[in-house]
């Protein structure tokens, strides 16, 4: 199984990354078998710095087994990944500054509140106390939560734990930021507030991978589009080689059981 990309009009295909500067994020003919079954196969893409790649696909089609890859949760059983120059590795700190991802609800502590969470971050990644606490009410008021501050986690409604777990992803370091299906469980005017956050760090500079469904936020933010299919064309069955190229839009056959 194998697959090809094609680049926009007028520009030149897909160097090998030995051809690259480091690039934020860049991922190489990815591929990923658990168990007898193809997660992935033969992914390949590059974002620059101030860049958004969205990952397109039905569900199962492999979106989240390559933010995993990324986010060095799982290694790929082929190709190759460097996030910021560096091989993916969760237990390696300097990697983890580097890279914040949501992928899957963030682990809480029920007697924290809202407030103490992002403090707490902040915290852990070096800020003195004042500089923490001015950064978590920054991102209360940029998620328009503030009234959250003093809640704790499971007293909040899914809306609000959506938001509430977008905000923890940006109170840590990041230039590479990965993020799934962050619309879920939000209403048009709170994935706006969401978009315009992930806007600001974008023209900051930061890089970020965002699997979704929502062409709202994929149009809103993303300069590249990876869409995955499987066999069946919709993500869904064994996976098989399959491509196609609509506009911008790169699709690779991979296969995900999730």
């Amino acid at each position: 199984m194998a697959a090809s990309s094609s680049s926009p009009s007028g520009t030149s295909g897909p160097a090998s990354l030995k051809d690259r500067g480091p690039a934020p994020v860049a991922f190489e003919d990815v591929a990923v078998l658990h168990d007898d079954v193809l997660m992935l196969d033969g992914a390949s893409g590059h974002v620059p710095p101030g860049g958004v790649l969205a990952l397109r696909g039905a569900n199962g089609s492999g979106k989240t087994t390559l933010l995993r890859v990324l986010a060095g949760m799982i290694a790929p059983t082929a190709g190759r990944v460097q996030i910021a120059g560096r091989v993916p590795d969760d237990r390696d700190r300097r990697f983890r500054r580097t890279l914040a991802a949501l992928i899957g609800p963030p682990i809480t502590a029920r007697d924290l509140t809202v407030a103490e969470h992002l403090r707490f971050i902040g915290a852990t990644w070096g800020s003195p106390a004042s500089a923490a606490a001015s950064l978590a009410d920054d991102l209360l008021e940029e998620l328009a939560i503030s009234a959250l501050a003093r809640r704790y986690p499971h007293e909040l409604s899914s809306g609000q734990s959506q938001l509430v777990a977008i905000a923890l992803t940006l109170a840590r370091p990041l230039d590479v930021l990965l993020l799934d299906e962050p619309e879920q469980r939000l209403d048009p005017d709170r994935l706006d507030l969401v978009i315009e956050a992930l806007q600001r760090r974008v023209d900051h500079g930061s890089a970020l991978v965002i699997a979704t469904h929502s062409p709202h936020l994929a149009g809103a933010l993303a300069t590249d589009t990876l869409t995955l299919v499987g066999e069946d064309g919709d993500g869904g069955g064994e996976p098989e080689a399959a491509t196609e190229t609509t506009g911008t839009e790169t699709a690779t056959g991979p296969g995900e059981r999730a």
